[in-house]
């Protein structure tokens, strides 16, 4: 997919935060009501249906305050302090029925595009994960989107949103995001270079060198490991919502090269905020 641009946002990526808003709201509005869809467990989640889409309406309106430029702030940047953060917003917001969540995800959505494109395209907007430019922030935005809306599509037994040309809109914000997320302890002492590949699509470089780590816009000319990977796998391996060796057995990554052992262990640097 080019990476040209549209307005304020690349192109597609408009498209896709609308997209995406609206088929998580077409899953919440399948909820049978009043019978306690909200109640649902969320797999690999201590939140529920309600909690999952309340969460998110409420990030939605979070970044659309965000693309007007307004500080919000909302923990430190680390995983841990987002979650705390998370927790107290829940406290403070009642609403967990489906069908009303499902307006303001998308009213919400439809905010941001409203409020990014009066920003500057090369300015920084302040994030509870570091500063961003407005395309930036709109991948995260759509990222986030995903993630949880992936959690309530499988929870109510929906099809997923989560495809190809999404997911390779998100990348500016994974790319961004993944020096931020890696985990001290099991970077440290190890120095390796990985080319990682969407499977038709783009691909991006990242170097761990005893407790740095950088990533790369540009493959590496001579990675140590090289990582294929299907990109709706990639996405959710990043997301910690998938597990890598179900991923690796079932054909959707591979890896090979010097060191092709390492290739299973890449999703581990990172731990998913």
């Amino acid at each position: 997919m080019a990476w040209r641009t549209d307005g304020m946002l690349p192109a597609g990526l408009a498209e896709a935060i609308r997209g995406t808003a609206e088929d998580i709201a077409t899953v919440l509005r399948t909820a049978p009501e009043p019978g306690g869809a909200g109640r649902l467990p969320v797999p690999r989640s201590l939140w529920t249906v309600g909690e999952s889409a309340a969460h998110l309406a409420l990030a939605n309106a979070l970044m659309a305050d965000l693309a007007a430029g307004h500080e919000r702030p909302y923990g430190d940047g680390t995983p841990g302090s987002l979650a705390e953060a998370n927790e107290r917003a829940l406290a403070g917001f009642a609403e967990r029925a489906p069908g009303p969540l499902a307006e303001m995800i998308t009213a919400q959505a439809a905010e941001f595009l409203r409020r990014v494109e009066g920003r500057d395209p090369d300015g920084f907007l302040d994030t509870p994960l570091g500063p961003m430019t407005p395309a930036v922030l709109g991948s995260y935005l759509l990222t986030h989107m995903l993630g949880h809306g992936y959690d309530l599509a499988l929870a109510l037994g929906r099809p997923h949103m989560l495809d190809a040309d999404r997911v390779v809109l998100t990348l500016p914000f994974m790319r961004e995001v993944m020096p931020r997320v890696a985990v001290p302890v099991v970077i440290a002492g190890l120095t390796a270079t990985f080319a990682v590949r969407l499977r038709g699509g783009p691909g991006f470089g990242v170097t761990v060198t005893d407790g740095l780590l950088r990533v790369d816009h540009e493959l590496p000319d001579r990675p140590d490991c090289t990582i294929l990977i299907e990109p709706v796998a990639f996405l959710l391996l990043g997301l910690g919502r998938v597990d890598p060796w179900p991923v690796i057995f079932r054909g959707r990554a591979l890896g090979w090269g010097r060191r092709p052992w390492l290739a299973p262990r890449f999703p581990r640097l990172f731990r998913a905020p």
